[in-house]
């Protein structure tokens, strides 16, 4: 059955009951946000009756000072009004009067950062949009959602690839969700901006593949159970074992083990701030005594050492497109391409 053709006051009532095993919720609260959503999503329009205090009463079982309270903010929001002896009615389907933003990343890291300067400097000034880091562990994602669902107007997620976080997520309604950075499947009423490594990452060795064979081989550090996409790693074997050259994966790079004639690939920073030192140290030549190839590029890349050799996605424009999410509330569903900056490590 669509939404036009469900009672308003029963879809209200099952938006609220959705968010009943929200325990950061209160039952306030829950009301506040059941409403919301349901006009959010339509089922509940301009001039629509609420359920009376009495319907909730007896549909939920909470108690009449809850509901009142609840309606009282809806009221005090602009978006009910109580009409004599006649209940409460929507009277604005603009409910983001003052929008607050979650943004759940993994980390701060210098990319990171990028997409969010870009994000915060093409919205509205008053538009508040507060931090979060899961690091890419579902116990402390789980514990941020719970601690901030149904207090903000959107959410902007990095997900991590879990059914449970998928379960999670699709408690938000779609118009209040952006999907950014890793891509999960959630309906295809969700919008994404994304980037997408198995295919993009092979199409970047393959065009370096002249610059690797002048090397005796390509070692690729990579930690598994991280933030590190696998499928790096899936494309990065395809290719040695379709090119026929000499590769290694080890789990991290020790200090002082760099030597000569050799590729060293790296998604951490730290770890090529680390390889950088060692080349530094040992006055050698990045591009002519060793090579370097990294993932994810910024600022940073583009200068140390005579510049970094990276392929990565468009971090800033990820951020710019957020922000026209952000402004139009228009469904995106976006790969953002991953392009390949050749410089003097490699």
């Amino acid at each position: 059955m669509g939404i036009n053709q469900v009672d308003p006051i029963v879809f209200v009532i099952q938006k609220v009951r959705a968010l009943e095993n929200l325990q950061s919720l209160s039952k306030h609260e829950q009301l506040v946000q059941g409403v919301l959503d349901a006009i959010d999503e339509g089922g509940l329009r301009m001039n629509a009756a609420l359920p009376s205090v009495n319907t909730m009463i007896s549909e939920l079982g909470y108690a009449r000072e809850t509901i009142v309270k609840a309606y009282k903010e809806l009221m005090e929001r602009g978006v009910i009004a109580s009409k004599n002896r006649k209940g409460y009615f929507v009277i604005s389907g603009n409910i983001r009067q003052q929008q607050k933003i979650a943004l759940l990343m993994y980390a701060f890291d210098t990319f990171q950062e990028t997409l969010y300067n870009n994000l915060k400097a093409h919205i509205d000034r008053d538009v508040q949009i507060d931090l979060y880091f899961h690091h890419n562990n579902p116990d402390v994602f789980e514990a941020i959602f719970n601690r901030i669902v149904g207090h903000y107007g959107l959410y902007i997620v990095a997900p991590i690839a879990t059914k449970r976080i998928q379960e999670l997520l699709t408690t938000i309604p779609p118009f209040k969700l952006l999907v950014i950075d890793r891509q999960l499947s959630l309906g295809n009423d969700y919008s994404y901006i994304t980037q997408e490594f198995r295919t993009s990452s092979y199409q970047m060795f393959q065009k370096l593949t002249a610059k690797l064979a002048v090397y005796d081989e390509i070692i690729f550090f990579f930690r598994k159970n991280t933030a590190e996409p696998p499928e790096i790693l899936q494309s990065f074997r395809k290719f040695l074992k379709e090119t026929g050259l000499k590769g290694t994966v080890k789990k991290q790079y020790e200090s002082g083990s760099i030597e000569r004639n050799k590729v060293y690939f790296t998604i951490h920073n730290p770890e090529l701030y680390a390889i950088l030192k060692d080349v530094m140290d040992k006055k050698w030549k990045l591009g002519k005594d060793l090579a370097v190839l990294a993932h994810n590029d910024d600022v940073v890349k583009e200068i140390i050492a005579g510049g970094i050799t990276t392929f990565s996605a468009d971090f800033a424009e990820m951020g710019r497109l957020a922000a026209d999410y952000v402004r139009t509330r228009e469904k995106i569903q976006r790969v953002v391409p991953t392009e390949l900056y050749i410089r003097k490590s490699l």
